[in-house]
């Protein structure tokens, strides 16, 4: 659309006087001071109606014309021309004819031809749209992100969870269409309860104590002061970012929950000495399988004992009670020493005399079925011949009978009826104190 410089209104010849008005001498004059032409209004034109082909743009010029005091309202042409110019100051452009001056500084197009608006050649339009084309493709940039080798990439779309990227060079529509976060799934975090270490992780004796967290009940109702750490991954980012608010916390919480619930099982004394590793994996089992209920995306590698021990305040009686037990297991196990030897003993004892009775039981019964077998042959014996059979039992039985016992001989031959002694006992007897000397004649006559 041209662009009309003048300020003519049909017959008016362009000098801004209101052919309305007749002179006023007494009036001051609305014109500037020096270069005769007429002030601008806000909108940078001047007070004369601007010309044009539309005679309705005339009438209307002539009508405003003929009230007292009355400007012509600025045109839509005259903004977007204003706009223009700023625009181009702005640029650096200067006016239309390369220069900044005129109507106070501002410039404005000019030219009897009319042209439509261009800055260096380019065309208003042209501008626009270079323009938006480069923060188009400014704000397509910034969907460009890296994945680092620790992390994954969980892009939201409008909020919403949409998809899971790997390590490396990634896209994604940008703000606020998308976004991403990058948790760090490699990561091995470490929480500390019962104590807060000071340096690298490690239990110092420089370390806090928290009461409140380590102090714990056990099975037996001893009261014992237990530090452990718990070490954890991240295991699904998107139950991780979304279903817990402050994972740390909540970790904590429940490893403390879970460890007194062990705890509680448990005596205080397998505590303190051998029970230590399976308290370790049966606390990390009860934490996994809470925080699985709650699907909060974490993984349990470890839960570490630091330190397990009875309250300070009664430690001196807690030894005092550990030392009557150590004795108590002392005698015990030498009870156990003695009645481990003594039982195997009475036991090979009581199996020998088994089985020598055993033995003489089955030696009897065959003697006694041999002497029934015997009987029984001579009683065969004796019915086929009984003279011959009792003569026989006869000798046997007196060699039995004979052959143990002392034996004295006579003879009934002997003359003089004189009964022959022979002290055949006596000297078949063995002598057991000194012999007696013979004795004297005399004795003997006596």
């Amino acid at each position: 659309m041209p662009w009309s410089n003048q300020g003519s209104n049909g017959g008016n010849n362009g000098s801004g006087d209101d052919p309305g008005k007749g002179p006023d001498k007494d009036k001051p004059s609305d014109k500037p001071a020096s270069g005769g032409s007429a002030p601008h209004n806000p909108w940078g034109q001047s007070e004369g109606i601007a010309g044009g082909s539309s005679s309705s743009k005339s009438s209307a010029g002539k009508s405003s014309a003929g009230k007292p005091g009355s400007r012509p309202q600025p045109g839509l042409e005259d903004a977007v021309r204003q706009s223009g110019e700023r625009l181009r100051v702005l640029l650096g452009g200067g006016g239309r004819n390369g220069n900044g001056g005129g109507n106070g500084g501002r410039s404005r197009p000019s030219g009897p031809s009319g042209s439509p608006f261009t800055l260096n050649g380019w065309s208003t339009g042209r501008v626009i749209g270079v323009g938006v084309a480069a923060v188009a493709a400014l704000w397509l940039a910034t969907g460009v992100y890296r994945v680092a080798a620790d992390e994954q990439g969980v892009v939201l779309r409008f909020g919403k969870p949409v998809r899971v990227e790997q390590p490396g060079l990634r896209y994604h529509l940008p703000a606020p269409i998308e976004q991403v976060l990058l948790p760090q799934v490699t990561r091995v975090n470490r929480i500390e309860i019962g104590y807060r270490s000071q340096g690298d992780g490690r239990r110092s004796v420089s370390d806090r104590d928290v009461a409140d967290e380590s102090t714990m009940l056990t099975g037996d109702e001893n009261i014992v002061d237990i530090d452990f750490a718990v070490f954890w991954v991240i295991k699904d980012p998107g139950k991780f970012l979304f279903n817990i608010r402050e994972p740390e916390e909540t970790v904590k919480k429940v490893a403390e929950s879970a460890m007194r619930e062990i705890i509680g099982r448990t005596e205080i004394q397998p505590a303190l000495t051998d029970a230590r590793q399976r308290i370790e994996n049966d606390s990390r089992q009860l934490l996994q399988t809470i925080l699985d209920q709650y699907q909060a995306g974490i993984e349990i590698t470890q839960v570490q004992l630091q330190r397990v021990e009875p309250p300070p305040a009664v430690v001196e009686a807690f030894n005092d009670v550990q030392r009557a037990r150590q004795d108590r297991e002392r005698l015990r196990n030498e009870a156990e020493t003695y009645r481990n030897d003594i039982i195997p003993r009475a036991r090979g004892e009581a199996e020998r005399l088994n089985q020598e009775a055993q033995a003489y039981r089955d030696q009897v019964v065959d003697l006694a079925q041999g002497d029934a077998k015997r009987f029984q042959q001579v009683l065969e014996a004796y019915a086929q011949a009984p003279d011959a059979a009792s003569r026989r039992l006869y000798i046997e039985t007196m060699e039995q009978i004979l052959k143990g016992t002392h034996k004295i001989l006579l003879d009934d031959k002997a003359g003089g009826g004189a009964v022959p002694y022979l002290p055949l006992n006596d000297m078949l007897k063995t002598p057991t104190h000194p012999a007696t000397p013979p004795a004297s004649p005399a004795a003997s006559a006596k």
